[in-house]
């Protein structure tokens, strides 16, 4: 019997292929996301970091060990294509910057995220990590700032959950906002727990 390639699995063969900011990339191209048309919840961070070019896997570094402690799952349930979907806005490592990673390439996502969107039918629940995710799915719905739009969970809800990036530079952040631990935390990991 004669199968056509699954649409999704070609898409991601392409992606994995992408060459288009070889040149601006310090590291050069390893596109980096997972996802299956079975997937519930979708994670839109930013791009990868250096730990996560390295070993190819998504969120596989300190932010990714935080990410899923905020979800309340292990590595494996997280690694699991027919459960999350992770789509970052960019899917290569993009490269130092003077306070951190430089911010996702430009040209990945007009590319290719809204493609790979549109094989996720069974989404359930969008986790936007970060402010660059937040800028590109949020449009004129974020708020004026991080901290601003992370507060307004609820107005997102139940669909949506904004979140701040979970990295260790990012502590300051968690220490000013006890509330994120309080009540956004618990109430994520329940919609995370009902849908894997």
């Amino acid at each position: 019997m004669n199968h056509a390639a699954d649409p999704l699995d070609a898409l991601l063969t392409r992606i994995r292929a992408c060459r288009a900011c070889e040149a601006q990339l310090p590291l050069g191209p390893r596109p980096v996301l997972q996802a299956h048309a079975d997937a519930r919840i979708l994670v839109v961070g930013q791009a990868p970091g250096a730990r996560v070019h390295a070993s190819g896997v998504p969120w596989d570094d300190a932010s990714g060990v935080r990410l899923r402690e905020w979800l309340g799952v292990d590595a494996t349930t997280f690694h699991d294509a027919t459960r999350f979907a992770i789509v970052p806005i960019g899917f290569c490592y993009p490269g130092r910057g003077t306070g951190g990673d430089r911010p996702p390439r430009p040209e990945c996502a007009p590319l290719w995220l809204d493609r790979v969107l549109a094989h996720l039918p069974a989404i359930r629940l969008t986790l936007l990590v970060g402010q660059h995710a937040q800028r590109r799915m949020l449009g004129p719905a974020r708020r004026a700032s991080l901290t601003d739009t992370v507060r307004a969970w609820r107005t997102y809800a139940p669909g949506v959950v904004p979140l701040p990036h979970p990295s260790p530079r990012n502590q300051p952040w968690f220490k000013h906002q006890p509330w994120f631990d309080a009540e956004v935390v618990p109430e994520l990991r329940a919609r995370v727990r009902a849908l894997v």
